[in-house]
């Protein structure tokens, strides 16, 4: 996995030596870095670890990266100068605190397009607003086809009404780790990024750290009295899960991590109240009926299920709820006695048949309207009100307004959304995968390879032999392995060595080999001891952490 970072206050020796140098290839404990001088003298710095050396999963690599820049970059300066000058050293510690309030880290994921503006928009939220700890923006999925569709309008109406009211009522309760600005005083406050380093010991707290790691560190912030904003005008561009199967695997593990943080704020909510004025007690309010919301989503749709069939068929309405809820309840059981696959395509059929009963409902609440002369009934009631709620919604956004095309998906979709969804994500709560980006590109029309993967597969083995080099020449620091490599992907990619770009960059001056000062390397090895040390494949505590992820998801089931 790769860490990017820039640098653009340097010393002048400092840059004669990296505009000398061009690019360096470093080898370091976690893995190895490549260092580039871009124009006008700023610094690049890719940083990619090797899962034999650190943890894996998203988290990690934010820890790794946190206390890389804010305890090694940031205060180990001070620090020093502190020990150099001691009469000075309230002054030294004035300056510390003054660049802590003033240093933000921008996270990204590498998929994000945006523009500088939007980044200065967040800039500015932070600096007239000394408590927040962080803000973030309008994220746009890109992409075509049913579900980017789908998704561009639930996010559409995520960021119109659930963020503007988290706004409002108190403070946005997560950041989307894939554009957001934090400030480092605030991921250096006591008991936020040194908790967001302890490891999971319960299934509880595996789906709270590891599956939802964003909601986990705004919650953190939350409780140590920052506050999280929500800038509207800051827009950024994501790719989507485009296909069924992804989607619902994100879903999988979004769903369960959210409703965990939910709760740990409300079991916390007057503790966190009294700390932190931003978690008033209609926020708290706000976020009881959300979840309530979330739970009862299943009953709704067989209530409403029940109340079209009823329509079209003219049966009692009691019948027609058993036979409303005996489909979920099949599906249920389904779930818990089938591979994941199986599920995926049972879902998708499903998906599908409710689809269809959507339609049929949203049919039956005019007929019911139009045979009746009235709006009192409890489709008419729940089309009408959401029809009007997304409409009005839409019109109050004139640049978004457009995105109402993809509303009547939304609507047709909201079965699946909120019965089939929370089903599914409970019946998998024990499965940790990450579910997204994770398997390879299909073979099409026949043919060996995908040429993309295949592009993407040299590629990185291009910078995986740069770091064998230079690991051949310091064989204390152990070899590096490829990540997610097969036999069968080496026997296709061992190209000579000769022909790979480190022999052309030997050539030229643009390429030096480098190796870390001592202090970072002992900085490194330490973090990586304390933190970042990959957990040992004890067949026992996995076996564990499995049956107790068994036993929460029978005990919610």
């Amino acid at each position: 996995m790769g860490i990017f970072q820039t640098t653009t206050s340097r010393s002048s020796s400092e840059k004669d030596e990296n505009d000398a140098s061009g690019t360096k290839v470093i080898s370091t404990p976690y893995g190895g870095r490549l260092s580039y001088t871009l124009p006008c003298g700023n610094g690049l710095h890719v940083h990619l670890k090797d899962i034999e050396f650190v943890q894996n999963r998203k988290r990690w690599s934010q820890v790794m990266c946190m206390y890389y820049l804010l305890g090694w970059r940031l205060y180990r300066k001070h620090f020093i100068c502190q020990h150099l000058h001691p009469e000075d050293g309230t002054k030294i510690l004035g300056r510390l605190e003054t660049e802590k309030k003033n240093t933000y880290i921008l996270t990204l994921d590498g998929d994000i397009e945006f523009q500088p503006s939007a980044v200065i928009l967040l800039i500015d939220r932070l600096r007239r607003y000394p408590k927040v700890g962080a803000a973030c923006g309008r994220i746009h999925p890109v992409g075509l086809g049913p579900m980017v569709w789908y998704q561009k309008f639930e996010y559409a109406v995520s960021h119109w009404l659930h963020k503007t009211s988290e706004h409002v009522l108190g403070c946005v309760l997560c950041t989307p780790g894939c554009f957001s600005l934090f400030r480092a005083a605030a991921l250096m406050d006591n008991n936020v990024l040194k908790k967001y380093t302890m490891k999971p010991t319960t299934a509880l707290e595996h789906l709270q750290y590891d599956q939802g790691e964003d909601r986990w560190l705004c919650l953190l912030l939350l409780q140590q009295g920052w506050r999280i904003e929500y800038c509207a005008a800051s827009d950024s561009y994501t790719n989507t899960p485009r296909e069924f199967e992804e989607f619902f695997n994100q879903r999988r593990r979004w769903d369960p991590s959210k409703i965990a943080n939910i709760i740990e704020l409300l079991g916390n909510g007057f503790e966190t109240s009294r700390k932190n004025p931003s978690v008033s007690r209609p926020f708290l309010l706000y976020q009881i009926l959300y979840l309530m919301a979330n739970l009862l989503g299943p009953a709704t749709v067989c209530s409403l299920s029940a109340v079209a069939l009823s329509f079209f068929t003219g049966w009692d309405y009691n019948s027609c709820l058993i036979i409303s809820v005996i489909l979920p309840i099949i599906y249920l059981i389904f779930c818990y006695m089938t591979t994941p696959d199986t599920q995926i395509r049972v879902t998708a059929f499903l998906t599908v048949v409710y689809t269809l009963a959507m339609t049929g409902g949203v049919f039956a609440a005019f007929g019911m309207m139009i045979s009746d002369g009235t709006l009192v009934s409890p489709i008419g009631i729940f089309i009408t009100s959401l029809v009007l709620l997304y409409f009005i919604s839409a019109l109050l956004h004139p640049t978004e307004t457009s995105l109402a095309i993809y509303g009547f998906i939304y609507l047709l979709c909201i079965p699946a959304a909120s019965m089939l969804q929370p089903i599914y994500s409970l019946a998998n709560l024990h499965i940790t995968s990450w579910g997204t980006r994770e398997t390879r590109p299909k073979q099409q029309n026949g043919s060996s390879q995908n040429d993309q993967h295949l592009r993407y597969q040299r590629g990185r083995w291009h910078f995986e032999c740069t770091i064998r080099c230079q690991k051949a020449q310091h064989p204390t620091k152990g070899t590096f392995k490829k990540i997610n490599e097969t036999d069968e992907d080496t026997e296709k990619l061992e190209l000579p060595v000769e022909n790979c770009w480190l022999s052309e960059l030997k050539k030229t001056t643009l390429f030096t080999e480098d190796s870390l000062e001592e202090d970072e390397s002992l900085f490194w090895s330490e973090l990586i001891q304390a933190y970042l040390k990959p957990l040992s494949e004890d067949k026992y505590y996995l076996k564990t952490i499995k049956k107790e992820l068994l036993s929460l998801r029978n005990k919610v089931g």
